[in-house]
């Protein structure tokens, strides 16, 4: 099977590797290179660098829809399209062009958690499992019929980054399980049930705010699912306190919601249920380091009452 692979982020890289050790991948479409880092230098995807190294052929179009792109691909001459965290919906020039069709690795059992951020979403919302989806895309935002799932279960510890890692890689093993079937007829699309739906949009960095409004044990969840990326923080009177790990603690007395105490040798914040425990934190310049540590260079830190986000 002639194939042509879409992707970017190190999500996608396990996948890309995967279909070249058995498979002929004519051609990687890859986004831009972005500016990235305190110097704001062009950096390039992931999937560049991985496809660069497996010595095939990559263009970086800034929209796959755009014209030379899709000649490209066209003459890449493609039987499948796969494509994982590509960014970009594609346009029915694109979906019928392959004979097998245009199949996505997706970082959720779908319909559950549609969108952009389906990992950090299953983590935030607490679910006890997840997994990945195979599916042939249509012109919809995920929702194409099912090809293949796997399930895995979420750790208690999990975060956005340690589980992205675990279904990258497990959606490299299902695509490669999946593809010698749909080529026999074997593996038959299922409609995804539309009443189960749910949608997990794209995030920004403001998503990170932590509002003491909001639950304690919500708040130390969203810490691990915006671990590494949006990432989370406290606002202070004028600067940004991040916040890299935390855990929900019982409130031992009544404090007004939003007002820093110490306990367990750490800041912990009150919340509108329990105390979020700030395990590691980074001021703004700073290198992380424990809130124990934190602590001893801002002794007025406990006492304080933190502002919202909002």
């Amino acid at each position: 099977m002639r194939l042509v692979f879409l992707g970017s982020p190190e999500f996608a890289v396990p996948s890309l590797e995967a279909l070249a050790a058995h498979y002929r991948v004519a051609g990687v479409v890859t986004q831009p290179d972005r500016p990235a880092g305190r110097g704001r230098r062009l950096r390039p995807p992931a999937v560049r660098l991985a496809a660069a190294r497996l010595g095939l052929q990559v263009i970086q179009p800034r929209r796959v829809s755009d014209a030379e792109a899709l000649e490209a691909i066209r003459k890449w001459a493609p039987e499948a399209i796969v494509v994982v965290a590509f960014g970009q919906l594609l346009r029915p020039s694109i979906l019928d062009l392959p004979r097998w069709g245009c199949l996505n690795v997706h970082a959720s059992l779908l319909p559950r958690w549609r969108g952009a951020s389906p990992i950090q979403a299953t983590i935030l919302e607490g679910d006890p499992t997840t997994g990945v989806t195979v599916m042939k895309m249509d012109a919809g935002l995920d929702t194409g019929p099912i090809l293949a799932q796997r399930s895995v279960p979420i750790a208690p510890d999990e975060t956005g980054g340690s589980l992205s890692t675990r279904l990258s890689s497990l959606g490299a093993a299902l695509l490669l399980e999946t593809l010698p079937g749909l080529q026999a007829g074997s593996i038959k699309p299922t409609p995804q049930q539309e009443e189960q739906a749910t949608h997990a949009p794209l995030l920004r960095k403001s998503d990170g705010a932590l509002d003491p409004t909001e639950p304690a044990e919500r708040l130390a969840r969203k810490v691990r699912a915006y671990h590494p990326w949006p990432g989370t923080f406290l606002n202070l009177d004028r600067s940004r306190l991040g916040v890299l790990s935390a855990h929900a603690a019982p409130a031992l007395r009544d404090v007004p919601v939003g007002q820093v105490v110490q306990l367990e040798r750490a800041p912990a914040v009150s919340t509108v249920q329990g105390y979020l425990v700030l395990d590691r934190v980074q001021p703004e310049g700073k290198k992380p380091m424990t809130g124990a540590a934190f602590l001893l260079g801002s002794r007025d830190f406990v006492g304080t009452t933190l502002r919202s986000p909002l």
